[in-house]
């Protein structure tokens, strides 16, 4: 098997002309290692060397001979499965490129990407197989850990002084399970047992006068799942044996271990097994249980990483529907609001909603990236006020809820958005401890910690968050390990066991502490200490519903692959005094520009099929330099790093004069706009 060297650096075969110095350069420019080859050996010689992931050109391997590099595939280690990106010219999928076949049956691990490309598409591309290769690192070092665990177990069944063995039941002459056959024994067993070459031979053959009896102690081990200890005559080898049997935990296996001796020297026969009894069968339960604790945390990271790219794509179809709610409310709000004091009030709950809408989505995000901490000075008071209901609702009407803030509270040091995350899955975790209703207390006071405090926490002035509820409570085992990851005492598919230990690793980020009490039946109080602020809140303004000063009128390109969000975005347009047209994707704004040629500016989604908003803005600078391009994203992944201006959905009114005005009136410099909230 080929044992593959850990590295993180790109491998690119493109032959024809600088193809691969320029992919190098592109990769170079994004931080990440890359070395260009010239032919399939080099290429091969690369990989001994050590690779992260391959680029290469479909016509570099159109012709060659792939069986060298399918047998290196195939040689690859259990965790290995290099990633690959192949550059192909007739289409990026099965469907439009047949002979990309033959290439994904090769190469296994591959993503396809249509040529021409943008650079930002490669260095995407690159990033993700750098990313699913470094699990694959994380992998290997856990499946390490397991072979030397192995290892031990396996030294210690091969050396030991005792007979062993495992059988597995399988059905007979004499109906179901009245078989066995051994599947395992170690060289101790011929010395005590006296039969050799056990392994693949069944019960019935080597002792069928005495078969029955053997079978039958052993069935019910398997059956009942209850170890036995015992004395018994071996007839055939006329050997008396002290024996051991428990039953392995090994699906539909039907295994049984056996662990024996000759009992001829029977004081220290007794302690032997004492001996063993003690320590074996604990080892390889804790053998098996630390194997099963590496897959489940492996599966757990890979749903977690599935669901923070599942979310992130929510929140933009979520954004794109809030854009033309909240673009269509600014306009009913200019024309009613006035005239029509009760439409007014409606039309200002609705945008009310809308921009919960936009808060909740704005917090799905930040789940979704995943993002480091951005700390600053947070109202507690102020925090609470704005979870109440939204806590309220997530542990519903059973819970009597109560939220205090001790009067005059400093601000703290924290990262509101997280800090939001915590107290949500505290109060939902006490939500789950109240199945049948009780109350849930939030408060939050200010304490002064002196030296040597229990929680190792430095001397000073601290902000205490404490929830506490009356539900079922934890007893001292359960709340010993309570913060560990992926430990959870919820049934299977209700909870990940991350809440808490996301809730302690944040503290310990902020400076403070996170403290758990608990008593069976008393309920669980959940104590979060943290830094107080040194500087001021910074309070968010309210929103600006007023235009930015008059503008001249523009002639505009709005360009939308959804419907509703372009005939929103116009309308509001339009209703600034301004001219639009409208185009539902890249090729259709790049046939405006044909015949437009007054246009003042262009306002184009992100994303969109076939042409995403940054390559439409590269392709209309090459034909009009000068002619400014705004960017409007819902949610691409994370912030855009295109140098382009942008702004984020949803947006208002107000926020898009604002930021057409910034775009025209100072076009010379790059500008990140959110909507004013």
């Amino acid at each position: 098997m080929k044992q593959s060297t850990v590295s993180e650096r790109g491998v690119v075969l493109a032959p024809r002309g600088r193809d691969g110095a320029v992919a190098v350069s592109i990769l170079s420019e994004a931080r990440i290692e890359g070395v260009a080859c010239t032919s399939l050996p080099d290429l091969m010689a690369a990989l001994d060397e050590g690779a992260a992931f391959v680029v290469l050109t479909e016509e570099a391997i159109a012709n060659a001979d792939l069986k060298p590099l399918s047998a290196w595939l195939a040689d690859q280690e259990e965790w290995s499965d290099l990633p690959f990106v192949l550059l192909t010219t007739r289409g990026g999928g099965l469907e439009r490129n047949p002979a990309a076949a033959r290439h994904l049956g090769t190469l296994g691990n591959v993503t396809f990407l249509e040529r021409p490309f943008h650079p930002t598409t490669l260095v995407s591309l690159a990033r993700s197989a750098l990313r699913s290769r470094r699990r694959q690192y994380e992998a290997r070092s856990r499946l390490l850990e397991l072979r030397d665990s192995e290892n031990r177990v396996r030294t210690l069944f091969d050396t030991m002084d005792e007979g062993f063995c495992v059988i597995r039941f399988i059905d007979g002459d004499h109906g179901p399970l009245s078989d066995y056959v051994h599947v395992q024994a170690n060289a101790a067993y011929e010395r005590h047992a006296g039969f050799a070459n056990v392994v693949g031979q069944r019960v019935r053959d080597m002792v069928p006068d005495e078969a029955d009896g053997w079978v039958e102690l052993y069935r019910n081990v398997l059956l009942t799942g209850e170890p036995i200890r015992f004395e018994r005559e071996l007839v055939a080898t006329e050997r008396f044996l002290e024996l051991a049997a428990f039953r392995v935990d090994a699906g539909s296996e039907h295994e049984v271990a056996v662990i024996f001796q000759d009992t001829t020297e029977r004081k220290r026969a007794e302690m032997a097994l004492r001996e063993l009894n003690e320590n074996l069968e604990r080892r390889v339960e804790k053998a098996v249980a630390e194997r099963e604790a590496a897959a489940a945390q492996l599966r757990e990271a890979q749903k977690l990483e599935t669901l923070g790219q599942l979310t992130g794509g929510v929140a933009h179809d979520v954004n794109n529907l809030l854009t033309p709610i909240t673009g269509a409310l600014d306009l009913l709000q200019r024309k009613y609001s006035n005239d029509d004091p009760k439409a007014a009030r409606w039309i200002d709950g609705a945008q009310q909603s809308a921009e919960r809408a936009r808060l909740l989505v704005s917090r799905l995000l930040g789940f979704a990236r995943r993002q480091a901490l951005e700390t600053r000075a947070v109202d507690i008071e102020e925090l609470f006020g704005g979870m109440r209901d939204l806590i309220a609702s997530s542990i519903g009407s059973p819970i009597g809820l109560k939220m205090l803030a001790a009067p005059e509270l400093p601000p703290v040091l924290a990262d509101p958005n997280q800090l939001e995350l915590a107290l949500l899955n505290l109060a939902v975790n006490a939500r789950d401890a109240m199945p049948d209703g009780g109350s849930l207390t939030i408060t939050a006071d200010r304490v002064i910690v002196g030296p040597r405090h229990q929680l190792s926490l430095k001397a000073g002035a601290y902000i205490r968050i404490s929830i506490v509820d009356t539900g079922s409570g934890m007893d001292e085992e359960t709340l010993s390990r309570a913060v560990e990851p992926f430990y959870s005492t919820k049934g299977l598919g209700k909870g990940t066991g991350l809440g808490l230990s996301m809730v302690h690793g944040l503290a310990g980020q902020l400076g403070g502490a996170f403290h758990l009490t608990s008593a069976v039946g008393e309920g669980t109080r959940a104590d979060l200490y943290l830094v107080v602020a040194d500087a001021d809140v910074i309070r968010a303004s309210r929103p600006a519903h007023k235009l930015v000063q008059q503008m001249r009128p523009l002639r505009l390109l709005v360009v939308d692959d959804e419907d509703l969000v372009r005939a929103g975005t116009a309308e509001m347009l339009r209703d600034m005094g301004h001219t639009v047209l409208e185009a539902s994707g890249g090729p259709q704004a790049m046939s405006y520009l044909e015949t437009a040629n007054e246009l003042d500016a262009v306002v184009t989604d992100y994303l969109m099929p076939g042409m995403n908003g940054a390559q439409l803005s590269e392709k209309i600078h090459e034909r009009r330099p000068n002619l400014p391009v705004l960017i409007v994203t819902g949610y691409a992944g994370g912030e855009l790093e295109i140098g382009l201006p942008h702004l984020a959905k949803p947006f208002r009114q107000a926020d898009l004069a604002a930021a057409l005005d910034q775009l025209v009136n100072d076009g010379s410099n790059i500008i990140q706009l959110h909507p004013t909230r």
